[in-house]
């Protein structure tokens, strides 16, 4: 325990070993529900999910261990909802990449970022980018996960006529996702730990009794990961044609990474000033995280936010963290359990975090037609083109666009022009693909 104490200054941040292990749990519970979700939506890519469930579990465990160790803060990391999506069903199936390429496009996002974060390079471009489509991004996003979400539950379908359309809700897929749904919302309104893993497993049990489900087991060796494990193209992704897709891993990984670990250590109580003292530390355990998932097999590894329920629970160090990812690491023996979870199972959980990301619309500036209407373009174009890229590109060429005709050119920092003339040249020299 003396060990501990010294380690991680327990009692200078107010806390104990017990308090900190708590909060490792109810951190982990919240989250968890990745080992289910993330196997699902980049199987659907065609990649082996046996391994990117090995892959999950390693890469979660990996980088909350680094964030634990070397930046002593209780923030744990996973493979990114939204990036997963944006991986398997733009990339992949939308562009028809290779899912190595697209591993390839992460690791080469993870190597930037290490890049600016040891050059302290991080924070500058953040700063430069207008709040308005950062929010977009999210709110965008947010949107593209719901239509995922509403379509693996077969409520959405296409529509020769008008595009979309009303599935069967007849069907028992579609009535469990709808039921688990609401359990998850009325749960979690209740402050209950793990709310949208129990909503997971509830519907994966009923699953087996209303929908046909079958029950292959809980626990079993864990699964080879040899299927994805450095399996990475990195000369591909290296090509012209995926420029974009690279740019906006890098993009989205920028603002969900640094906005969750300025978020969660705002909540902690652990901002000095309003800024973290070690916040290079955590970036770079962000940074080497998502280049290390991209090796394993899996899409970009960032922090996530459900850390903040640790945080609520009184976690203030990175014994929380080590905490995290001890538990991701016992997950490895579970993988019978997570090869039967249905789509419709994880599409509640896909469908309440997208509603969640929703709310940032609150912090769009409304007055401002020259900040609003970009904002709505990037965030509306996502789910509409099928493409989180091009609502990116849309939303950083509109500002652009938009500030120079109404005479407001110099509110644009440097990197905003810089970003919106390479999506330009990219439209335009190498089309929309």
């Amino acid at each position: 325990m003396s060990i501990l104490e010294h380690f991680f200054k327990l009692k200078e941040n107010g806390t104990d070993v017990r308090t900190e292990l708590l909060a490792g749990l109810t951190t982990f519970l919240t989250m968890a529900y990745i080992i289910f979700v993330n196997p699902s939506i980049l199987g659907d890519a065609g990649m082996p999910k046996d391994a990117v469930f090995v892959a999950t579990c390693l890469a979660a465990a990996l980088g909350t261990l680094i964030m634990g160790l070397y930046a002593n803060y209780p923030i744990a990391l996973a493979p990114g909802m939204g990036l997963n999506a944006y991986f398997a069903y733009v990339v992949v199936k939308g562009m028809g990449l290779p899912w190595q390429v697209a591993l390839g496009a992460v690791f080469i996002s993870g190597c930037l970022f290490i890049l600016v974060s040891v050059f302290k390079l991080r924070e500058m471009i953040v700063n430069g980018i207008p709040r308005a489509i950062r929010t977009a991004i999210t709110v965008g996003i947010g949107m593209f996960l719901g239509l995922i979400a509403l379509r693996s539950a077969g409520i959405v379908v296409a529509n020769p006529a008008t595009l979309v359309g009303v599935g069967d809700l007849h069907q028992a897929s579609a009535l469990l996702a709808i039921a688990g749904f609401f359990i998850i919302v009325a749960l979690d309104k209740l402050r209950v730990k793990g709310a949208i893993l129990i909503g997971i497993l509830l519907v994966t049990v009923l699953s087996f009794f209303f929908a046909g489900n079958k029950f292959n087991g809980v626990v079993a060796p864990i699964p080879l990961i040899d299927a994805t494990l450095f399996k990475l193209d990195i000369m591909g992704a290296l090509s012209v044609g995926i420029l974009n897709v690279v740019l906006v891993f890098f993009l989205v990984e920028l603002f969900d990474a640094t906005g969750t670990l300025m978020g969660v250590a705002s909540r902690a109580g652990l901002l000095v000033n309003g800024k973290m003292e070690r916040l290079n530390k955590a970036l770079l355990a962000d940074s080497v995280a998502i280049a290390a998932g991209a090796v394993l097999g899996t899409s970009s590894t960032t922090a996530y936010i459900e850390s903040a329920a640790g945080v609520q629970a009184g976690g203030r160090t990175g014994l929380t963290a080590v905490a995290v990812a001890l538990l991701f690491l016992a997950c490895l023996f579970i993988s019978p359990l997570a090869s039967v979870v249905p789509a419709y199972a994880t599409a509640p959980a896909l469908l309440y975090v997208a509603c969640l990301m929703l709310r940032e619309l609150a912090d769009i500036d409304w007055s401002d037609s020259t900040e609003s209407v970009p904002a709505a373009i990037a965030a509306l174009t996502m789910p509409f083109t099928y493409s989180i890229a091009t609502g990116v590109a849309f939303g950083f060429i509109s500002y652009a666009a938009l500030k120079l005709l109404t005479g407001r050119a110099r509110e644009v920092r440097l990197v905003v022009w810089v970003i919106a003339a390479v999506f330009l040249f990219k439209f335009a020299y190498l089309g929309a693909g």
